[in-house]
């Protein structure tokens, strides 16, 4: 699996990149993840392939590896390892996943999870559409995000959405279950930036009782304009970036977690996170987080950008013990559907259905040149000439791996 976001920096396509990683382990399945690390690998599964570069993208800043280092690591990487299925996440992402894109070594997965617009998709249409055609299947992890990629890129998607490692959630101290803080306090975790909507969570505390305190988790481009615009506040704890681990703890002590984003979410696993975890949610009611949670059932959603609505929200469920045990338990049942072992069993059928397509020559057919395009089966496809000069031993001698 290639990952086009640097592994050592918490995000949410990481995240699913490497707990899908473990869950394929553990069931018996050899498996890599190749991807930019700025640091140790997180994983020792993982292959680094140079440090990233921050890159503005779908109104954030995203640690990309763009650069012909990286390139030329990726290559060599996917040479070497001779894979029987290469899965791509964000495959149109400037960088490692394109890089493999271009070389297409083995039957291909493309995972898209960007939702909103995608100005690379529109400026460079032409050229995406025909990276996009030497994917074999694609998946969606979002109804949104295939909106995204059908609109720019055309073609048909599984529907698969974001998966949580059950396991990992069980969190638990030397005297048991974590237990809730005793003050009411609202977590938050999430990029500092406008579309994350941490100002609105902050703004809304003028709404809130003086006993209500708020955890701050991560970092962002609006950190230190933050800080000062809430220095007199002292109700919030800033913690900057955390483990996993103190992510996970924190969310079970906290009184509830807020997910105020404002747009650009595909999926919204971040409350997934939290329902594992048994801490009820409010969240804003945008189309990402729709494809989680449902009003009412196992969360609170509101109006994006409304201070008094979030207020509101957040005050009936840190004052009303019925409503947050509901909540709680609504979110436990939501979750066991949403299982990383589910998500796997899933990809492990995609997989197999690849390789079937490549042994029946309805595949793409550049890694070897003898198949034909699924969109235009009458079309033989002359072999890949980059393939031939990396190593033309390769040819129908693939490995398990």
């Amino acid at each position: 699996m290639l990952c086009p976001y640097s592994l050592t920096i918490p995000g949410g396509v990481q995240m699913q990149v490497l707990g899908l990683a473990r869950e394929l382990r553990a069931m018996g399945h050899e498996v890599r993840v190749l991807g930019p690390c700025d640091g140790a690998p997180p994983e020792p599964f993982v292959t680094p392939l140079g440090n990233s570069l921050p890159t503005a993208a779908n109104g954030s800043v995203a640690p990309l590896a763009p650069d012909a280092s990286a390139a030329l690591r990726t290559i060599r990487a996917l040479n070497d390892e001779d894979f029987d299925v290469i899965h791509l996440h964000e495959p149109l992402a400037p960088g490692v996943t394109m890089t493999a894109l271009l070389l297409r070594l083995a039957p291909t997965i493309g995972t898209f999870h960007a939702a909103g617009d995608s100005t690379s998709y529109r400026m460079l249409n032409r050229a995406v559409r025909w990276l996009a055609s030497r994917i074999d299947i694609r998946v969606a992890v979002s109804k949104d995000a295939e909106l995204l990629a059908n609109r720019y890129l055309g073609g048909e998607y599984e529907l698969l959405g974001n998966g949580i490692e059950l396991g990992r959630y069980g969190v638990t101290s030397q005297d048991g279950p974590v237990a809730k803080v005793a003050q009411p306090t609202i977590f938050f975790v999430g990029r500092h930036e406008p579309r994350k909507g941490l100002d609105v969570l902050l703004g809304s505390l003028a709404f809130l009782p003086d006993d209500v305190r708020v955890w701050v988790a991560s970092d962002g481009p609006d950190t230190e304009e933050m800080k000062a615009k809430y220095a007199s506040e002292s109700r919030i704890s800033w913690l900057g970036r955390v483990s996993d681990a103190e992510k996970i703890r924190r969310m079970a002590e906290a009184t509830v977690f807020c997910a105020p984003s404002l747009h650009g979410e595909s999926f919204g696993v971040v409350l997934l996170e939290a329902m594992a975890s048994g801490t009820p949610v409010v969240a804003s009611d945008i189309d990402g987080y729709q494809n989680v949670a449902t009003h009412d059932v196992d969360a609170l959603l509101v109006e994006p950008g409304d201070e008094r609505a979030l207020a509101a929200a957040l005050a009936k469920v840190m004052t009303n013990p019925r409503l947050s045990q509901r909540l709680i338990e609504a979110g436990h049942r939501r979750v066991e559907a949403s299982s990383m072992r589910s998500l796997a069993e899933s990809y492990v059928r995609l997989y197999e259905r690849a390789l079937d397509m490549e042994r029946s020559g309805l595949g793409d057919g550049y890694a070897t040149g003898f198949g034909k395009r699924a969109e235009d089966p009458r079309r033989v496809v002359r072999p890949n000439r980059m393939l031939t000069l990396l190593d033309k031993r390769r040819i129908g001698r693939r490995r398990t791996s």
